[in-house]
C-alpha cells in the first residue's frame, strides 16, 4: 500500500466526492471522507490489491454512509424533541384541572413500567429527556419516545372514558 499522505492526497477527492453525492450533506462527507483514511489505514493489512484502490476506499466510505445513516434514523432530531417539549405544555395546562389530574393519575397507575415512571419523571418531576435516558441507561431519544408513548395511552384512556361516561348519561 501507498504512504499514507500520498494515498490521502491521491484520493481524497474521489472519496469525498462520492460521500457527498450519497449524503447531499458537505459536512458528513467531509467526516466521514476522513473517518474512511483512518479505517483504511488501521486495516491496511486487509488490503490484498485485487480491487483498484479507489473501490476499496469507496466501499469503506459507503459502510461508513449506510451505518451513520442507520444510527441516524433511530435518533429523534432536535425538531422533534422542541415538538414533544411543545405538546408538554399542552398536556400540563390540562392536567392543572384537578378532576383530569385525578383521571390521570388513576390511569397512570395502570400503565406498566418504563411508561409510569417515564411519564412521572417528565412531568411531575420536570426532568429533562436526556436526564431521563440516562437514569434508565438509555438514550435521550428513548426516553422521549417512551414518554410519547405513555402520554398517548393517557389520552386514549381518558377518551374512552370520556366516551363510556357519554354514552351512559344518554
Amino acid at each position: 500500500m501507498d504512504k499514507p499522505d500520498i494515498l490521502f492526497e491521491q484520493y481524497y477527492e474521489d472519496v469525498f466526492r462520492f460521500l457527498r453525492g450519497l449524503s447531499a450533506d458537505e459536512h458528513l462527507a467531509e467526516e466521514l471522507t476522513q473517518e474512511t483514511f483512518y479505517r483504511a489505514l488501521k486495516s491496511a493489512d486487509s488490503y490484498r490489491g485485487e480491487a483498484d484502490m479507489r473501490i476499496w476506499l469507496c466501499s469503506i466510505a459507503k459502510n461508513l454512509y449506510y451505518t451513520q445513516y442507520k444510527k441516524q434514523k433511530r435518533l429523534a432530531t432536535e425538531e422533534d424533541i422542541e415538538e414533544y417539549q411543545a405538546e408538554d405544555k399542552n398536556f400540563l395546562d390540562i392536567i392543572a384541572d384537578r378532576e383530569t389530574a385525578l383521571q390521570i393519575h388513576r390511569i397512570l397507575h395502570e400503565l406498566q413500567e418504563p411508561y409510569k415512571e417515564v411519564f412521572s419523571l417528565r412531568i411531575f418531576g420536570e426532568l429533562p429527556f436526556k436526564d431521563i435516558g440516562t437514569l434508565f441507561g438509555k438514550s435521550q431519544h428513548w426516553a422521549c419516545v417512551t414518554y410519547h408513548r405513555a402520554k398517548e395511552r393517557i389520552r386514549e384512556e381518558m377518551e374512552a372514558e370520556r366516551r363510556g361516561n357519554h354514552e351512559d348519561g344518554m
